[in-house]
């Protein structure tokens, strides 16, 4: 007979484990989405910084110094052909004869090259000769002629200066200044061109427009001489530049980064020999990176939605296989019942419905008769055959509010919710004749089986084991009566 030890069955997580296993599963995979995109990001970003300092400002530095080389060195040019040209140093050795010489020579470089003006003026005479003729007579007690008098005496060849043209209405001008001498190197004037300083204006923003960073000029002493706005005012009181404005104009080249308003810009520098002045050629972070920033938000996105789509399909799986785990825990799987596992939970249950008072319970052992003998003669297999048709047969006898269950070898348990024991008897006795009259066919043969039965009522909050022992003490008192046969518990 049944010894009635206590089984624990085994235990699936419950709701609130699965959200944390689902949540904890949904932080790893967040974590690993983002630590692997962020650091690509910044793995991306560093590597084009490094680019855009090393070999981009560098390339479009030249580019522009190229440009500037076809739009702005070519003044200079100009005015060292002036300078050089055997004409002007021949007219003024003859002592400067025929004035409209003169000015149809610079009416002739202005409208050939198309500067906005040009003009010679005589150390001899110190008249200011122009391509409309004579402009004036400099002095050195006049303001607005210091710079011829510096002209005289500095060392370098030619200037570059930003002045008011006095023949243009005092249009903002860059003039070259470049110094005329005669055969014997004898200084004799000064000539040159000049282009507005709007032209100039006009042609940085081009190089902007073409090359997409902001594009400045930057003379020796630090100031800003021309960028695309007016008034450029000093490279030391831009932000970010002036702590390292003396070190910038320290070299020929140089790239650096800095913070300006919170935004990184790259800064390429490099002198223009030619101007005798630094370009600086300027780049902002944020467009540079825009296009990986992009890449990182749809990254993320891409992130977020694998992680939801993981996390759902990781749900559904886990869902799935835990109620697979629990029809493996809690179902025999020869007959398809409830196993005892499964027996302790259900019982458990109407151990406390039943104390509530929702009504009687009774307990049904059942027990195959002579199954020993069917295993010996017909085999295991037969006898698995058997067990699983007395198992359809009960279970379509009774109710579906019934617990039925394997509960060992070719014992069943049987709880009947509801049932008074004379109930309980009835249910069993039907059950015993279902399977009288049932047969299993092996190897030719019909296999006939019979049921022993031992049916008790649970007392008053009577304990499970005392109800399970009273069972089993009627089954053993209907085997002791000759089997197939049904006993309740106190009755002879």
């Amino acid at each position: 007979m049944t010894k009635f030890a206590a089984i624990s069955p085994v235990r699936a997580p419950t709701p609130p484990e699965r959200r944390r296993l689902i949540l904890l599963l949904g932080a790893i995979l967040t974590f690993g989405f983002l630590a692997t995109t962020l650091a690509s990001f910044f793995v991306s970003r560093g590597s084009l910084r490094e680019t855009i300092v090393g070999s981009e400002l560098p390339l479009i530095a030249d580019n522009i110094y190229s440009e500037i080389q076809k739009d702005l060195i070519r003044p200079i040019l100009i005015s060292a052909t002036m300078a050089s040209d055997t004409f002007l140093r021949d007219w003024v050795i003859a002592g400067e004869p025929d004035v409209d010489r003169m000015t149809r020579y610079l009416k002739e470089v202005k409208t050939r090259f198309g500067a906005f003006t040009s003009f010679f003026i005589s150390e001899r005479t110190r008249i200011y000769y122009h391509a409309d003729g004579i402009l004036k007579t400099v002095s050195e007690q006049e303001p607005r002629d210091v710079w011829y008098f510096r002209v005289r005496t500095m060392a370098p060849d030619y200037e570059i200066n930003v002045d008011p043209d006095l023949a243009n209405a005092d249009a903002l001008t860059i003039f070259i200044n470049y110094r005329v001498f005669d055969y014997a190197g004898k200084y004799i004037g000064a000539a040159g061109v000049g282009l507005t300083v709007n032209a100039v204006q006009s042609l940085i923003r081009k190089y902007r427009e073409r090359f997409a960073r902001e594009i400045y000029f930057v003379d020796k002493s630090g100031r800003v001489v021309l960028s695309e706005t007016p008034g450029g005012g000093r490279l030391g009181d831009r932000p970010g530049l002036g702590a390292m404005a003396d070190t910038l104009l320290s070299g020929e080249q140089r790239a650096v980064q800095y913070e300006k308003g919170g935004k990184t810009r790259f800064l390429n520098v490099r002198y223009v020999p030619e101007l005798q002045w630094f370009l600086f050629v300027e780049k902002d972070d944020a467009r540079t990176t825009a296009g990986i920033v992009n890449t990182l938000y749809l990254n993320l996105l891409v992130c977020l939605i694998a992680t939801v789509l993981v996390i759902a399909l990781t749900s559904v799986f886990i869902g799935r296989y835990q109620a697979q785990l629990e029809r493996v825990a809690t179902t025999d799987p020869l007959t398809g019942l409830a196993n005892r596992q499964a027996y302790d939970i259900l019982m458990a249950q109407a151990l406390k419905e039943s104390d509530r008072g929702t009504g009687p319970l009774s307990i049904a052992l059942v027990d195959v008769d002579n199954f020993k003998q069917i295993n010996d003669r017909f085999g295991h297999v037969v006898g698995d055959e058997v067990l699983r048709s007395i198992a359809a047969v009960v279970r379509a006898t009774i109710r579906d509010a019934d617990i039925l269950c394997r509960w060992g070898g070719e014992e069943f348990l049987l709880v009947l919710k509801g049932c008074r024991r004379d109930a309980a008897v009835a249910v069993a006795e039907k059950i015993r004749e279902a399977v009288d009259g049932a047969a299993v066919a092996a190897g030719g043969e019909l296999v006939r089986t019979t049921l022993s039965i031992g049916v008790a009522e649970r007392f008053l909050r009577e304990p499970e084991p005392a109800l399970l022992a009273r069972a089993d003490a009627a089954l053993r008192a209907a085997k002791g009566a000759g089997k197939n046969r049904v006993r309740a518990d106190g009755v002879p």
